[in-house]
C-alpha cells in the first residue's frame, strides 16, 4: 500500500501545483465589450471544488467529472493537499491526469456560492471571470478564491466590489439560458436593499437588472418569490435550465411544503415569459423525495434531484434511496438521451441544505464553439401538408466556422446520413446555417437528428453534446387525404423581397378562413406576430415595416386550419 501511495504521489507532481502567489487585483468596471454569460451546459474545461468536509462525495465527483474534463482541488493547506491525494488514491480514483490540486485558503464547501462565474466577451471570444461579494461575512477566504483561481488559470477577474457597481450575490442563486436571460428567487433585491449587512450601497431591481448587464450581458432577469421551507432561498434547490427553453422544477404533493409556492413561481414565469427561441417553456417535473416520510414542512430534509451539474456529457446528481432515486434517474435520463447520469448519494449533506451543484463550480473552456438551434418538435405530412423541416442553426467560433452538418436518420435505421447546412447569406451576421431534412416520402414515425461544427482551426462539437449517443427527436404526424381538409389560404410571394421598408405579405384564400401570420429570425425566434384572425375569400395584403428590424434572414410563416408554409424574407 505504501509503495502504491508513493507511485500516486510522484504522478501528482505534475498536476500539483504551489500555493498561489498573492493575487493581482481584480478589474471593477464593467468590460467594455459585450459579454454573455456561459449556460451550465456548455463545453468545460474543468470542474472546481474546495476539499474541506464530506469527502466521500467529493470522491466520488472527482472519480466521475476528472472523466469529461479537468477537476481543479482547492485545498486551505498543503496538509490538505496531501489528505485529499491519499483518500482519492485510496478509493481507486486515478488523479495521475485531470486532476490538480491548488492550495488556497478556504472557510467552506460550498464552492457554488462563492466560486467565478464565467463570461465571454463577443459571444465567443476570450473568457473572463465575474465575481459578485459573497453574502456569507463570516468567509472572507471563501469571497477572496476566484481571484486566486483566476490568477492561476490566467483569466481576467471583474468584480462587483466597488459602488455603484458594488452587488451581493451567491451562485446558487444564479441560473442563466446562455443566450442573456437568469433566473433568481428575490433574495437578490432583499440581499441588496437598505439596511444591508454587507456594506452594498442600496440598489432598486432597475439597478441590479443594469449590473447584470453590465457584468454577464444579462437583457432579462426573471426574480421568483422567495420558499417558505428553503432557508436560504437558493434556487438551484427546486429548479434546473436542461436546455435554452426546457425547465426542470422540483414537486412536492399538493399542498405539501414548498410546492404550492414552486407552482405559483412556475405559473408566473410560463404566463410572462417566453423562451429565447419566442416559445413557450417546457416544464419537467421531477419529485422533490421525503426523508423517511418527512418533508421540510415537518422537519424532515430539503432533498432534491435538481440540484445536479452537468459536466460536459455527464450529469452528476444527488440522491437519497433507492425508491425515490430510480424515478429521478429516469426522469433524467429521459429528459437529456445519451448523458451519463451518475448518482451520488448526499444523505450526509443535504441536511445543510446543499448537494452536488452547491459544492461544484464549472469553468467553460477559452475558446468555446458553440451551436444554438430550437429543436424541431413535430411536422404534419400529408395530402395538404407539403413536407417542410427547415433546419436553422448559430454557429460560432472565434477562428470562425468552416462548417455545420445535420446528421438525420429515421428512428428504424442505425445508418446516419448527412446534410451540409448553407451559410445563411445575412448582411448583419454569417453566424447562422440553414438546411433541409429531406422528404420521407410514406414513412410515418420519429426522425432523429444531430449537429456538428467545425471551426476554422480544426475544433469540432456536437449539439445536442452525447451526438448521436442523444439526438433531438421529433414525430412525423401524417394525416391521410380523406380526413385532411384542402387549406383555404396560401401564403403567396411577399414583395419587395430582398425588404428594406413596407413589404407586403400577400395571402390568397378560397374561402373565409382564421389564421396567422408571424415572423421568425433565423435561429426561429418569434420577432413578431403580423396578423390573427380571419383571411377573407380572395387575396388580401399584411404589411410590414422592414426598415424597424436589423438586416438578416428572416421567414414568414401561415398558418390556418391546420396547414403550415414558411417563406424565406431578406431584409437588407
Amino acid at each position: 500500500m505504501i509503495k502504491r501511495l508513493h507511485f500516486f504521489f510522484l504522478l501528482c507532481l505534475i498536476a500539483y501545483l504551489l500555493p498561489a502567489q498573492q493575487p493581482e487585483t481584480a478589474i471593477t468596471a464593467p468590460p467594455s465589450v459585450p459579454v454573455r454569460t456561459m449556460a451550465e451546459w456548455e463545453e468545460l474545461q474543468a470542474l472546481v471544488i474546495t476539499w474541506r468536509s464530506f469527502p466521500a462525495i467529493l470522491t466520488e465527483i472527482v472519480r466521475a467529472a476528472r472523466e469529461e474534463c479537468r477537476v481543479i482541488i482547492c485545498c486551505n493547506d498543503q496538509n490538505t493537499a496531501n489528505s485529499a491525494q491519499n483518500t482519492l488514491a485510496n478509493a481507486g480514483v486515478d488523479i495521475s491526469s485531470n486532476v490538480s490540486f491548488l492550495v488556497v485558503p478556504n472557510n467552506s464547501i460550498w464552492v457554488r456560492d462563492y466560486g467565478p462565474n464565467c463570461v465571454y466577451a463577443n459571444k465567443v471570444d476570450s473568457l473572463y471571470f465575474v465575481d459578485w461579494k459573497y453574502n456569507r461575512i463570516s468567509r472572507p477566504l471563501d469571497d477572496a478564491l476566484p481571484a486566486t483561481v483566476a490568477e492561476y488559470m490566467g483569466v481576467p477577474l471583474y468584480a462587483t466590489t466597488l459602488a455603484p457597481s458594488d452587488l451581493v450575490n451567491t451562485g446558487g442563486n444564479f441560473m442563466s439560458d446562455g443566450m442573456g436571460t437568469a433566473f433568481a428567487s428575490r433574495l437578490i433585491m432583499s440581499e441588496n436593499q437598505a439596511g444591508n449587512p454587507y456594506g452594498v450601497t442600496t440598489k432598486s431591481e432597475a439597478q441590479i437588472n443594469q449590473i447584470l448587464s453590465d457584468y454577464m450581458g444579462i437583457d432579462r432577469y426573471i426574480k421568483m418569490e422567495e420558499l417558505p421551507y428553503d432557508g436560504i432561498h437558493h434556487i438551484d434547490m427546486h429548479m434546473k435550465l436542461l436546455d435554452e427553453e426546457t425547465l426542470l422544477v422540483g414537486q412536492y404533493p399538493d399542498g405539501v411544503a414548498d410546492g404550492p409556492q414552486i407552482e405559483a413561481n412556475i405559473q408566473y414565469v410560463l404566463s410572462n415569459y417566453q423562451s429565447a427561441f419566442g416559445t413557450p417553456y417546457k416544464v419537467v417535473r421531477i419529485p422533490m423525495p421525503p426523508q423517511f416520510g418527512d418533508y421540510p414542512d415537518n422537519g424532515g430534509d430539503y432533498r432534491t434531484y435538481a440540484n445536479a451539474v452537468f459536466v460536459n456529457k455527464t450529469v452528476l446528481l444527488p440522491i437519497y434511496e433507492e425508491q425515490y432515486d430510480t424515478t429521478a434517474l429516469r426522469i433524467w435520463r429521459e429528459s437529456l438521451p445519451g448523458y451519463n447520469v451518475v448518482g451520488i448519494e448526499c444523505n450526509d449533506i443535504i441536511g445543510l441544505s446543499g448537494a452536488i451543484h452547491c459544492i461544484t463550480k464549472e469553468i467553460g473552456v477559452n475558446d468555446p464553439l458553440r451551436i444554438v438551434h430550437k429543436p424541431v418538435e413535430k411536422v404534419f405530412v400529408g395530402e395538404f401538408n407539403p413536407w417542410q423541416c427547415p433546419i436553422i442553426a448559430e454557429a460560432q467560433h472565434r477562428s470562425g466556422v468552416a462548417s455545420v452538418s445535420l446528421h438525420y436518420r429515421r428512428e428504424t435505421e442505425t445508418e446516419w446520413h448527412i446534410v451540409d447546412l448553407t451559410q445563411v447569406n445575412n448582411p448583419d451576421s454569417l453566424d447562422f446555417w440553414a438546411g433541409d431534412i429531406p422528404d420521407q416520402p410514406g414513412y410515418v414515425g420519429h426522425m432523429q437528428y444531430y449537429l456538428d461544427a467545425v471551426a476554422n482551426n480544426g475544433k469540432t462539437i456536437a449539439r445536442p453534446m452525447p451526438g448521436p449517443e442523444g439526438p433531438w427527436e421529433f414525430p412525423l404526424i401524417f394525416a391521410p387525404a380523406s380526413t385532411t381538409e384542402a387549406p383555404r389560404a396560401t401564403l403567396l410571394d411577399i414583395f419587395p423581397n430582398p425588404a428594406h421598408a413596407i413589404t407586403a405579405i400577400p395571402v390568397s384564400a378560397t374561402q373565409r378562413s382564421n389564421g396567422s401570420i408571424a415572423v421568425y429570425n433565423a435561429l426561429g425566434q418569434l420577432v413578431t406576430n403580423v396578423y390573427q384572425g380571419d383571411f377573407p375569400a380572395g387575396t388580401s395584403h399584411y404589411f410590414i415595416d422592414a426598415s424597424r428590424y436589423a438586416p438578416g434572414t428572416y421567414f414568414v410563416q401561415l398558418q390556418t386550419n391546420g396547414y403550415s408554409v414558411l417563406k424565406k424574407l431578406l431584409i437588407r
